[in-house]
């Protein structure tokens, strides 16, 4: 099994930043990717960004404002947030696949923490 714990959400206000982690414990042999989500109430829950054999991927609405990556020494992953807009609020996830699947997937992931929540004010 494999536990997933984020931390770094707060309120901020618009054009601020924020850095999320996502601490992995237990059994991480054989994961496929490392995602991050969103979600905001009233809507689904929505990819915003992973890693997978090194590549990076982003959502359109993140792009070139969201950075990805990973520690692998404290097992790790960070979502580097700059230039926050009202927009981003949500609760943000991380998760991770053991399998081969579209990683901008939802029910692609076998493995989710329970969340950090990021407000951005006007």
């Amino acid at each position: 099994q494999v536990q997933l714990l984020e931390s770094g959400g707060g309120l901020v206000q618009a054009g601020d930043s924020l850095r999320l982690s996502c601490a992995a414990s237990g059994r991480t042999f054989g994961t496929y990717a490392m995602g991050w989500f969103r979600q905001a109430p009233g809507k689904e829950r929505e990819f915003v960004a992973a890693l997978r054999g090194g590549i990076t991927y982003y959502s359109d609405s993140v792009k070139g404002r969201f950075t990805i990556s990973r520690d692998s020494d404290k097992n790790t992953l960070y979502l580097q947030m700059n230039s926050l807009k009202p927009e981003d609020t949500a609760v943000y996830y991380c998760a991770q696949s053991h399998r081969i699947a579209v990683i901008t997937t939802v029910s692609s992931y076998d493995y989710w923490g329970q969340g950090t929540q990021v407000t951005v004010s006007s």
